[in-house]
C-alpha cells in the first residue's frame, strides 16, 4: 500500500441554478488573454444537451479515455505510441473550432459613431480569430434555454443511449445544470497521450498541470482527455487546462469557481488513496463495477494503519488530519451520496457529483401530492421526470442501482429533517430505511444544507505541511528578533524564510481588501470624480504641500 493525498471536489447538483457565475469568474481569472477566447476551464452545461465542446461524450468519434485490450490491459482509446507517432504532425481526432465555437465580438463603434437617422444602428458580430464578419451559430452553452427540448436534446450522446426510456415532449421536458471543470484524474489519459511529457500530476496534491516550457503543441492530450477539458492556445502554440487554482489552494483558499459559487454547491477536501491499486481498479472489466472499484481505492484517514502508512510515505500529518475533516471524504465514502462523472472512461475522475432530486419534489407537488413525504418520494424516484437511466449513464456507467440508492437517501433526509423543523420528533425508521442512523442523517443534512465556509472547504496549506523543508537556515546563529540587527552587526540577523514569506505575501494579496477598505483608500484621489477645482488632499506628496505653504 502506497498512501497518497489528492485534492478533490464534490458538487451538489440540487443547488445549481445555472447562473454561470463560476464560469465568468474563472474566465476572468484564468482565460482573459489572447488565444483563450473560446476557452472555458469551468463551464455549466444544461442537461440534456450536447455539452461543450459539442458531443464531447461521443468517444466512438473522439477516442478519449482508456479501453481494455484483449489481454485486459489499459491502453488509450486513441491508440498506442506507434499510432500517435504516425499522426503526430496531423491529428484529425479532436474537436474543431466549430465544435467549440468561433469567438466573436461586436462592432460597437458603429453604435457610437452612426449619424442621427430613422434607423437604429446595429453592431454586427466579428470573429476574434479572423476579424471578419460572421454569423453566430453556436456557443459554450447553446443548449441553455432549450434544455430538454427535442431540437437539441435528441443529439445528446447520453439520450441516444437510452432514447426508449426518455420523454422529450417539450411540455414534459426535464433539465438540470451540470458544472464541469478538469477532473484531475487519478489515471489521466491526457498525461499518457502527451508525446513530450509536458503533462504531470503533482505528488503533493494530485493536481494535473501542463508544463508550458515542455509543451510542443502536439494536441494529443486534447484527443486523450475524454472530458475535453484541455484546450489549445493558438497564439502561444501550447495546451492549457484548469489548474484547480493551485496558487490559491496552496495558501488554503478554495478555487475561484468555488469561492464565487452563488448556490454554495461545491466542496473541496483531501482524499487519501492507495496509489498501488489505481491501475487495478481502472482495469476492472465490467464498466458498471468501476464506481465501486474506485471507492475501494480510497482510504479511511481514521484507520491507524492508514495513518501509519501515510507517515511512512511522506504524507504530512496536517493533510491526514484534513482528510479526516474532509467534506469530500464524507460525501463520497462515508455517506456515499456523491458519484463520479463517466467512470467508464477509466480515468478515475476526482470531481464527483450529487445527483439532483428537486425535480422529483416539484413533480409531486404539481400532481397534488406532498412533495416531502418519504413514501411519495420513494415511489416517485423510478418515474421522475429526470429518468434514473439518464443519471446512471452520466455517473455510474448505466447502473441504476447506485443512483436510486443515492436519491432515496436524499429523499429520506428531506422527509426526516422536515419533521424536525416542524417540531415533530424525527422518525428513525426513515433513516433506517436507507441504511443510515438518525445521527448520520443529521450530519449529512448539516453538510449539504447549512455547512459553513470552513466546513465546505478543508484545504491544508502547502507551507504549513512543508514548513521544515521551506525554511532556509543560512545563519547558524539562532536569533529570533524580527527587526533590527543581529548580535554581531547588521548582516548577522537571521534572514526571513523566503518561501514562507512568499506564502504569507500571497495569502495577503489574495485576501486583502485593497480598494475596498476605507483605510486602503486613505491618501488616494479619485480623478474621475474630481471637478478640477481646488487641491484634493493626497494629490501631491506631503513634502511639496508643506513647501508651498
Amino acid at each position: 500500500m502506497k498512501v497518497m493525498a489528492q485534492l478533490a471536489m464534490v458538487m451538489n447538483l440540487d443547488k445549481c441554478i445555472g447562473c454561470h457565475t463560476c464560469s465568468v469568474t474563472c474566465k476572468q481569472a484564468w482565460t482573459n488573454r489572447s488565444g483563450t477566447e473560446y476557452v472555458w476551464f469551468n463551464n455549466v452545461e444544461t442537461r440534456p444537451g450536447q455539452g461543450y465542446p459539442r458531443r464531447y461524450e461521443d468517444q466512438e468519434r473522439w477516442k478519449g479515455g482508456w479501453t481494455l485490450d484483449r489481454r485486459g490491459r489499459l491502453r488509450p482509446r486513441s491508440g498506442g505510441r506507434a499510432r500517435r507517432l504516425l499522426s503526430i504532425f496531423a491529428n484529425p481526432v479532436m474537436p474543431s473550432i466549430g465544435d467549440y465555437y468561433e469567438p466573436w465580438t461586436y462592432d460597437y463603434e458603429t453604435l457610437t459613431t452612426a449619424p442621427l437617422g430613422d434607423d437604429v444602428p446595429v453592431a454586427r458580430p466579428y470573429s476574434l480569430i479572423s476579424g471578419e464578419p460572421m454569423k453566430v451559430e453556436w456557443s459554450a452553452n447553446w443548449d441553455d434555454d432549450l434544455g430538454g427540448g427535442p431540437e437539441l436534446a435528441r443529439r445528446d450522446p447520453v439520450v441516444e443511449k437510452i432514447s426508449d426510456s426518455v420523454r422529450l415532449d417539450f411540455e414534459r421536458a426535464f433539465m438540470f445544470y451540470l458544472p464541469r471543470i478538469c477532473e484531475h484524474c487519478l489515471n489521466p489519459t491526457c498525461m499518457a497521450a502527451c508525446p513530450s511529457g509536458a503533462i504531470y500530476k503533482r505528488t503533493e496534491d494530485g493536481i494535473v498541470l501542463v508544463d508550458q516550457d515542455k509543451c510542443r503543441g502536439w494536441r494529443m492530450c486534447v484527443t486523450g482527455c475524454p472530458y475535453k477539458k484541455i484546450y489549445f492556445n493558438h497564439k502561444t502554440g501550447k495546451a492549457e487546462k484548469c489548474t484547480f487554482c493551485y496558487p490559491r489552494v496552496e495558501v488554503g483558499l478554495p478555487t475561484v469557481c468555488s469561492e464565487t459559487c452563488v448556490g454554495r454547491l461545491r466542496y473541496i477536501g483531501v482524499l487519501l488513496y492507495d496509489a498501488d491499486r489505481v491501475t487495478e481498479a481502472a482495469s476492472v472489466e465490467d464498466d458498471t463495477a468501476l464506481y465501486e472499484a474506485q471507492l475501494g481505492v480510497f482510504l479511511d484517514p481514521a484507520d491507524p494503519e492508514v495513518r501509519q502508512a501515510a507517515r511512512r510515505d511522506g504524507v504530512p500529518a496536517s493533510w491526514v488530519e484534513a482528510a479526516e475533516r474532509s467534506p469530500v471524504h464524507a460525501l463520497i465514502s462515508r455517506h456515499r451520496v456523491a458519484l463520479p462523472l463517466h467512470p467508464e472512461y477509466r480515468t478515475m475522475p476526482m470531481v464527483w457529483y450529487i445527483p439532483p432530486l428537486s425535480p422529483v419534489v416539484e413533480a409531486l407537488r404539481g400532481s397534488g401530492h406532498d412533495g416531502e413525504n418519504a413514501d411519495n418520494l420513494f415511489g416517485a424516484i423510478d418515474t421522475l421526470r429526470i429518468p434514473v437511466e439518464y443519471l446512471a449513464e452520466l455517473f455510474t456507467a448505466g447502473d441504476t442501482a447506485p443512483v436510486t440508492r443515492v436519491l432515496r437517501k436524499l429523499a429520506a433526509m428531506r422527509s426526516y429533517m422536515r419533521d424536525l423543523n416542524l417540531g415533530d420528533p424525527g422518525d428513525p425508521d426513515k433513516a433506517a430505511a436507507v441504511g443510515m442512523s438518525a445521527h448520520e442523517m443529521e450530519e449529512m443534512y448539516r453538510l449539504l444544507a447549512i455547512a459553513k465556509y470552513d466546513e465546505r472547504y478543508v484545504i491544508p496549506t502547502q507551507a504549513r505541511a512543508e514548513a521544515a523543508a521551506l525554511e532556509e537556515t543560512v545563519c547558524p546563529v539562532d536569533y529570533e528578533e524580527p527587526k533590527g540587527d543581529g548580535p554581531f552587526g547588521e548582516a548577522s540577523r537571521k534572514p526571513a524564510p523566503a518561501s514562507v514569506e512568499s506564502f504569507h505575501a500571497l495569502k495577503e494579496r489574495q485576501t486583502s481588501g485593497a480598494l475596498v477598505s476605507p483605510d486602503d483608500r486613505r491618501g488616494r484621489v479619485n480623478l474621475l470624480n474630481w471637478d478640477g477645482k481646488g487641491r484634493p488632499e493626497g494629490m501631491f506628496p506631503m513634502r511639496d504641500v508643506e513647501e508651498d505653504r
